[in-house]
């Protein structure tokens, strides 16, 4: 199983920019796509973003154009570029790893959008 700490979580006001870093170790050779999903107080944790191992990336139509998923060089970090940030982007922001044999999550980080 990989472990996942994910970080770069705030407060931002509403048309700013953060960065989220997912930090994987462990064994990673199950893992076929890495993925960014969020939560809001009271509703389903939904996905907003996935990169698999060949690159393909995956958005959905909430942060399409608005929201950049790439890895790091040594392919062990999965970061989320969110930019013109929206309050209705606020939510837990949680990292996940699946494969046949894995599917692992990070213990969140929250961003607030609000001015």
């Amino acid at each position: 199983q990989v472990q996942l700490v994910e970080s770069g979580g705030g407060l931002v006001q509403p048309g700013g920019s953060l960065r989220l870093s997912c930090a994987a170790s462990g064994s990673r050779s199950n893992i076929l796509i890495m993925g960014w999903y969020r939560q809001a107080p009271g509703k389903q944790r939904d996905v907003v973003a996935t990169i698999t191992n060949s690159d393909e990336t995956y958005y959905s139509n909430s942060v399409k154009g608005r929201f950049t998923i790439s890895r790091g060089n040594a392919k062990n970090t999965v970061y989320l570029q969110m930019n013109s940030l929206k309050p209705e982007d606020t939510a837990a922001y949680y990292c996940n790893a699946w494969g046949p044999k894995e599917n692992s999550w990070g213990q969140g980080t929250q961003v607030t959008v609000s001015s």
